[in-house]
């Protein structure tokens, strides 16, 4: 048997009416920028955030950006992120001229752990953004805590967690403002990049629309030095053909884990752990081995469709050289990076398929 690390056949076979019939309606109209698709979308998905306001953008990472450059985070500043991430984390502090500033996680989520993070915070940090990694949430309350006591903004990274909750509140709904990814490879996903930000704060949400529309309020008027970076209408008509079925695909993610929690029983594989108050949606299902190429070659040599996330840690990248980090600097990052395996996690993944990557892992 074969099974994919990812398909996306099954829900696009599910869909193809609804995406088409969004396609059409998009085509009818000849308005592919900010229309009135944009502004359904925004207007649903803030409801569904449980915000008062959504901005499209181009991708996840312009959304980040854009939060942080809006709040006036800039040259000379600093902000407080997971060292275990995707690296456009980090990349968003760059861009606006801030220094990002790593802290570890806990390695049984994955996730910042907010015991470190204190420690982290000098005169100038301005902001934590904290990432609700493989669709399970941090820990906000403390977060939060930390954040009031020091005057910080909380921009969350939410790229991987559309719909994930913590104590009933979903995530994207707890900081200052929060970045969407709608990449098509996630939970919700595009036909193409695409991105939104999500806050409480009006003055907020215009100002990151102006800042991505050319730093424009109005035809050619430009209050700020801004960015083009716009949801288009057909990306926006897509993800509302999508949106409606966000919880039952989540649900249907979670399913998968728990017959992945529940009925692996190898003791060379280390599953993740679920923190009380989190219900988590699976974006990413990460297991970790500590002969990991072994691992991935016995699977992927069994059909099973694997991928790592994320072999080079960010403070190791090529790219962040100048920040003067060495190897042993940020070990359990180190740690996750050279152990994590992820294995297939996608709606539409049948009880056989399920059942046989359990029966091959028990029997590596």
């Amino acid at each position: 048997m074969k099974v994919p690390f990812v398909s996306f056949k099954p829900l696009e076979k599910e869909l193809n009416i609804e995406l088409r019939n969004a396609f059409d309606r998009v085509f009818a109209r000849s308005w592919y920028i900010e229309g009135t698709e944009d502004e359904a979308f925004e207007k649903v998905f803030a409801a569904y955030c449980g915000v008062k306001y959504c901005v499209g953008c181009g991708n996840g990472l312009d959304a980040l950006m854009l939060a942080l450059k809006a709040l006036g985070i800039s040259e000379g500043d600093e902000v407080i992120v997971p060292s275990n991430t995707y690296i456009a984390t980090a990349l968003a502090v760059t861009y606006v001229g801030a220094k990002p500033v790593f802290v570890e996680p806990k390695i049984e989520t994955f996730n910042i752990d907010p015991e470190r993070i204190e420690s982290a915070i000098t005169d100038k940090t301005k902001a934590i953004m904290p990432v609700h990694l493989y669709g399970q949430a941090c820990d906000m309350d403390k977060i939060m805590e930390i954040a009031k006591r020091y005057d910080l903004f909380v921009v969350e990274d939410c790229a991987q967690a559309h719909g994930a909750t913590y104590k009933g509140h979903r995530v994207g709904s707890f900081g200052d403002a929060a970045g969407f990814s709608f990449y098509p490879g996630k939970n919700l996903g595009a036909l193409g990049d695409a991105g939104a930000l999500v806050t409480n704060n009006k003055e907020l949400a215009d100002k990151v629309r102006a800042l991505g529309n050319y730093g424009s309020d109005y035809k050619y008027h430009h209050i700020y030095r801004g960015n083009n970076s716009r949801l288009d209408e057909l990306q926006a008509a897509f993800l509302s053909a999508k949106l409606p079925h966000m919880d039952k695909i989540n649900e249907e993610r979670r399913r998968i884990a728990d017959c992945y929690l529940n009925e692996i029983h190898n003791p060379k594989i280390i599953l993740p752990t679920v923190e009380k108050y989190m219900v988590p949606v699976w974006h990413i299902f990460g297991i970790r081995c500590t002969d990991r190429s072994e691992l991935e070659r016995y699977l992927n040599d069994k059909g099973i469709g694997t991928n790592k996330h994320y072999p080079i840690p960010m403070h190791l990248q090529e790219c962040y050289k100048d920040l003067g980090y060495k190897e042993g600097d940020f070990p359990i990052a180190e740690e996750i990076s050279k152990t994590e395996l992820s294995i297939p996690m996608y709606y539409g993944m049948t009880d056989e398929e399920i059942q046989y990557v359990i029966d091959v892992i028990n029997g590596y």
